[in-house]
């Protein structure tokens, strides 16, 4: 017997919410068998197995949230000895260091051991009687109801931000036909299901009829009291942090007010922005970059190039020349950390990408080492994962340094916030032709403005104010990127 605990699956991360489990108590499970679905703080993913056996317990129900190095399952097995967390006093032993957790840190993971010890002990004496106590009445669902599946018995595929829209909504994900990759539930199906089911109820839940007599849903009731809002850590009353996600309002001079619950995603950016511009003291460097013969030349390329080829954007270009001048500046490319300098023998530039209400930042690796069609291909695919809701906690790790563009929105220039701990951060405007006077003479050209963001605890002004002339110089020269 061996318990799976909730995995680090990013560097980040400190919780996981378990978005659907794969497998059912009973299923036999082989090494690499995708196990269960996580949301972490960066993207979810599927976990997968490193043991067989069968699946005996899930100890944590769809849509719980618990801290690195819970235990989420129990898996049972000859192969069961090789689990991250094994069951009784060497899993514990093990799993605490393994996971460098903090003694915060393993105090909740034994106080989540004592709880689920408790449970099964409770389980094992009484059960408690069925909802509303009547002979004939059916019982109210547990907390191990299964996730919503088609007529075939397969379970539905939806992203996070789908099911908890459908969750608020009480819809039937079942019902609901998806538009993703694979038939996926995005948030857009969700939307129009709801608005095409209007007044009648078409794919509501069939907990819509308990709610609208103002009965408390069974599932909600039975959540973890170490989950609630409205329930401190032991299961004590505490006063409520506010108002529910879509809870009704009274009127007010702005109107009627909503809430809106942000995803770990965005809960992640809120906190690390915060965090970087209350800890790092920001300053910033702009310049004007003369794109002229960069349009030239990524013109003759456009032209030259056969159907289907991937032809460099201007954003590959800056990516491309911010890698070399990294190279040369090895404090851009490293970070304040601890009271020290870190500086990292590896280039990595992260390209800052909008996603579904969120903003993510996958990274192209080496970015120094590679050719512009190399980056752009990257720079590409993993722009698409991320708004196919693809992309993976690896992609989304390690970069040394980030570039944030803005201008195929028109927007001239920004100032961008550090991705901590970072040293800085470029952010690109729109490139416009204006006019500039030459020899004496006015004439055109194509500028673009930059703007650059450091931490003056790393980067200090004139070494900044190096690094970005570099950059401007590198793109001004345009075969220089290419050499």
């Amino acid at each position: 017997m061996a318990d799976v605990v909730m995995p680090r699956l990013s560097d980040s991360m400190e919780e996981g919410t378990i978005l659907q489990w794969l497998k059912q108590p009973g299923d036999e499970i082989a090494v690499g068998d995708e196990l269960v679905e996580i949301e972490t703080d960066k993207a979810n993913m599927a976990y997968e197995s490193d043991v067989a056996g069968t699946l005996s317990e899930i100890l944590v129900e769809e849509g719980d949230t618990v801290a690195i190095g819970t235990p989420i399952a129990t898996v049972d097995g000859d192969g069961a000895g090789t689990m991250v967390s094994t069951a009784g006093p060497v899993g514990e032993e093990v799993s605490a260091p393994s996971l460098g957790s903090s003694p915060e840190e393993d105090s909740s993971l034994a106080e989540s051991a004592g709880r689920r010890t408790g449970r099964r002990a409770g389980a094992d004496t009484s059960s408690p009687p069925p909802a509303g106590g009547k002979h004939g009445e059916p019982a109210a669902p547990t907390a191990q109801a299964a996730a919503p599946t088609e007529g075939d018995g397969h379970r539905v595929k939806a992203s996070p931000l789908a099911r908890r829209l459908a969750k608020e909504k009480r819809l039937d994900l079942s019902q609901v036909r998806g538009s993703g990759p694979g038939e996926r539930i995005v948030k857009a199906d969700v939307e129009r299901a709801a608005s095409s089911a209007g007044d009648v109820g078409v794919g509501v839940s069939s907990a819509s009829p308990e709610a609208a007599e103002g009965k408390a849903p069974a599932l909600q009731a039975q959540r973890p009291p170490a989950r609630s809002s409205a329930q401190g850590q032991e299961g004590t009353p505490t006063p409520a942090a506010g108002p529910a996600a879509g809870a009704p309002s009274p009127e007010t001079a702005k109107g009627t007010v909503s809430f809106e619950e942000p995803s770990k995603l965005q809960s992640t950016v809120a906190r690390r922005m915060a965090e970087s511009k209350a800890t790092a003291p920001h300053f910033y460097l702009q310049a004007e970059v003369d794109m002229s013969r960069a349009v030239e030349g990524r013109a003759m390329v456009k032209e030259a190039a056969g159907e289907g080829e991937i032809v460099p954007s201007f954003n590959d270009m800056v990516v491309k020349a911010c890698a070399l001048a990294l190279r040369e500046h090895p404090r851009a490319n490293g970070a304040y950390r601890d009271g020290r300098f870190e500086l990292y023998s590896r280039v990595n530039v992260g390209v800052a990408v909008a996603a579904r209400d969120a903003l993510v930042v996958p990274t192209v690796f080496d970015a120094d080492r590679k050719g512009l069609r190399q980056i752009a291909a990257e720079s590409r695919a993993l722009a698409q994962r991320v708004r196919d809701e693809q992309i993976t906690p690896p992609e989304l790790s390690g970069a040394t340094f980030t570039v944030s563009n803005l201008g195929m929105y028109g927007i001239d220039s920004f100032s961008a916030v550090i991705n901590p701990p970072q040293a800085a951060i470029l952010a690109v405007g729109a490139i416009e032709e204006r006019p500039v006077v030459r020899d004496g003479e006015i004439s055109t050209a194509h500028l673009m403005t930059v703007d650059l963001a450091c931490d003056h605890r790393i980067l200090y002004g004139a070494p900044a104010a190096e690094f970005l002339a570099r950059i401007r110089a590198l793109l001004e020269e345009p075969l220089s990127l290419a050499l």
